[in-house]
């Protein structure tokens, strides 16, 4: 059965297109707003009437035993479940019937295996053989399923001795057909596009998240060459990494900044950097350096060291009210700079660190390794993102730093276009003030995208279709 995506600004055009597709008798699998308007998922209405005859009509009696699978050929590859599934994009609408009523049956025998009910006697045939009972069906809910998209159906609705377990596999079931469905239609534009496929293996491999790559892709123009795609891609994640390369620098703009982060991400050397650049352009008396890392052992006096070297003095403060001193004291410095403690997500110390929002005029500098897995750079923005004091919010900004030491850092660009934050600047090397760099997005996403050395990590071009396919552990995939 043909499934197809329609685009148009409005729901009317996307509707209009749909109708032109299917005619009459179309349905709506799914409606929702995009950057460019309204994308709809349509396909021909025999689809609810397959379903609606499949659910009404009666169980097929019981299978014979399985045959002893045969032995497999010499060279040829087993095929996975979801290459199989792609194949049933070019498959009939008798076909793609079959197929749902296979899992939909599927599911109803699991259903019953898990809540058996007592078996009534078997009852002897002609010949004299015992005939065992066939399984009982599970009666179907009354009424068509509701358009335009597979909603979970109430359990009310089922009439089984055990509502509650029978709904929650009928919702499981409804909920794989929609996600399939969804999967097939984009599997199938993929098959159409091999541009399409290409790129997704790219931004895969360069360890971009699958949720970004297909966001971009289902953007991309469809009519553009390869190397056109090619350049459409760039310039679109360039595009969404903001950065402040159009203003002045950090250093030279000013301000008060708290920079935060986990323990070993480079705050101390970052603010030795923007500190020295600072007193290299407006002198040593511009910079006022605060710290509050009274939890490492010494941890201070890393940061007196580099306040030394540059005829600077940095200042300890051991508490929020101290803290609110030191700044009325630096009112009238160009460039304030605070150094907090090392802490993770997830320890509950990291509330005094929000806090610092709640203070007038403190920015928040989030520092992020360049190399650290994406689930960590996420749960970091999280939780800066969420932790909100009592003022007024802020848009949060972030350094990119040990930019060297990461082998890919395209889970860092991703995770900075996904949360929109704001990059200031990047660090390469322990180098003061040598290895501070400004945040170029063309430069950077280009950097990304180079094809880098071959790693065990990286997905092959038959892979790729589970990126995209439903987990049993976790259910099915939501994008």
């Amino acid at each position: 059965m043909n499934i197809q995506r329609f685009h148009a600004s409005t729901s009317r055009e996307a509707l209009a297109k749909a109708r032109m597709a299917f005619g009459d008798g179309t349905l709506i699998l799914s409606n929702r707003p995009t950057a460019q308007g309204v994308e709809v998922l349509a396909t021909a209405e025999s689809l609810l009437s397959a379903l609606d005859a499949t659910a009404a009509s009666p169980p097929p009696p019981p299978p014979a035993p399985p045959a002893p699978p045969a032995p497999p050929r010499p060279g040829r590859p087993e095929r996975n479940p979801v290459a199989q599934d792609t194949e049933q994009l070019a498959m009939s609408t008798l076909s793609f019937q079959d197929y749902v009523r296979e899992r939909m049956l599927r599911r109803r025998h699991e259903a019953a295996l898990q809540s058996p009910a007592p078996a009534p006697p078997a009852t002897p045939t002609p010949s004299g053989q015992r005939r065992e009972p066939a399984p009982t069906p599970i009666p179907a809910a009354s009424g068509p399923m509701p358009a335009p998209a597979f909603e979970p159906m109430p359990a009310s609705a089922v009439a089984h001795p055990n509502p509650p377990g029978v709904a929650q596999q009928l919702h499981a079931m409804q909920a794989l057909i929609e996600d399939r469905l969804d999967t097939l239609a984009w599997l199938g534009q993929a098959r159409q596009h091999p541009i399409q496929s290409q790129l997704m293996l790219k931004l895969i491999r360069a360890a971009y998240s699958p949720t970004l790559a297909r966001a971009l892709l289902e953007r991309m123009p469809p009519d553009l060459s390869a190397a056109a795609s090619v350049r459409w891609l760039l310039q679109a994640l360039a595009h969404n990494l903001r950065t402040d390369l159009a203003a002045p620098p950090l250093y030279e703009q000013g301000g008060i900044y708290a920079l935060l982060g986990a323990t070993g991400v480079g705050k101390t050397t970052t603010i030795a950097k923007l500190a020295a650049l600072c007193a290299r352009s407006h002198g040593a008396d511009s910079v006022g350096l605060i710290t509050m890392d009274g939890y490492r052992p010494g941890a201070h006096e890393q940061l007196r060291s580099h306040g030394r070297m540059l005829g600077i003095v940095a200042h300890l403060a051991h508490d929020r009210a101290a803290l609110h001193d030191l700044l009325g004291l630096f009112c009238g410095k160009k460039l304030v700079l605070i150094d907090t403690p090392g802490l993770p997500p997830r320890d509950p110390r990291k509330r005094e660190l929000t806090d610092l929002r709640d203070l007038p005029q403190v920015n928040r500098l989030l520092v992020l390794n360049a190399g650290c897995h994406g689930d960590t750079l996420d749960e970091m923005l999280g939780a800066y993102e969420s932790g909100a004091g009592a003022g007024p919010p802020q848009a949060l900004q972030a350094i990119l730093s040990k930019l060297d030491e990461a082998a890919k850092p395209g889970p860092a660009i991703d995770a900075l276009i996904r949360h929109r934050v704001l990059l200031r600047g990047l660090t390469q090397g322990q180098r003061v003030p040598e290895d501070w760099q400004r945040a170029d997005a063309q430069q950077l996403v280009s950097a990304s995208m180079r094809a880098p050395a071959p790693s065990a990590f990286d997905p092959k071009a038959s892979e790729l279709n589970f990126f995209f396919s439903p987990t049993p552990a976790h259910g099915v995939w939501h994008h």
